[in-house]
């Protein structure tokens, strides 16, 4: 996939501050709040170093807003934008109208996503409205968009839930739809121990 910089696509982590009790809570009851919090540093960096790539811009969504925008635990380099208030639905759309062009949206908490998978989603979208990256709980990892989005986008979607992927797809109403490779994301230690 060749693009000029001009035309580059959008891949966008949704992070948090790395704050033990913050983050990755369900893993830290049975972990420690600390060790949880330690292991979403270091997952989301590695994520983050494999991620940088030439053919897309790598952008950091932040929460809390304030604080992530002036985080020290991420690279200052890479461009941060606030996820702003609403639950997730509300969040990553966000994104997606703030960004031209195609824009994925992607969690730093799953540790099997390499480069290829991103190239394949934005191959996707060339000749499909929209893609999703499924896991195997009925949620998904990765959802990306060709254009804005319309009104109505992530509404009614029953979040941490089995239905999460088949809602989020509800609500793109009349869109072709592209699915890419399932990859799990980290909630719980038995997910850890499954790596």
């Amino acid at each position: 996939m060749t693009i000029s910089a001009k035309t580059r696509p959008n891949i966008v982590v949704m992070i948090k501050e790395p704050r033990p009790g913050r983050v990755k809570t369900r893993l830290g009851r049975d972990l420690g709040m600390i060790a949880a919090a330690w292991w979403f540093r270091h997952q989301s960096a590695q994520l983050l170093r494999r991620l940088e790539d030439p053919r897309w811009r790598l952008i950091l969504a932040v929460a809390p807003d304030h604080r992530g925008l002036t985080s020290r635990a991420w690279p200052s380099h890479l461009p941060r934008v606030p996820q702003g208030q609403g639950d997730l639905g509300a969040r990553m759309a966000r994104q997606f109208k703030t960004l031209p062009g195609p824009t994925c949206v992607i969690g730093a908490d799953i540790p099997g996503i390499t480069p290829s998978h991103i190239a394949q989603a934005f191959s996707a979208l060339g000749d499909h409205d929209a893609v999703f990256g499924p896991a195997p709980d009925g949620g998904y990892w990765l959802v990306g968009l060709k254009h804005a989005p319309k009104a109505g986008l992530f509404e009614n979607v029953r979040w941490s839930t089995e239905h999460a992927l088949a809602d989020s797809r509800a609500s793109l109403k009349d869109a072709k739809i592209a699915t890419i490779a399932t990859l799990a994301d980290v909630d719980t230690v038995a997910d850890l121990t499954r790596l």
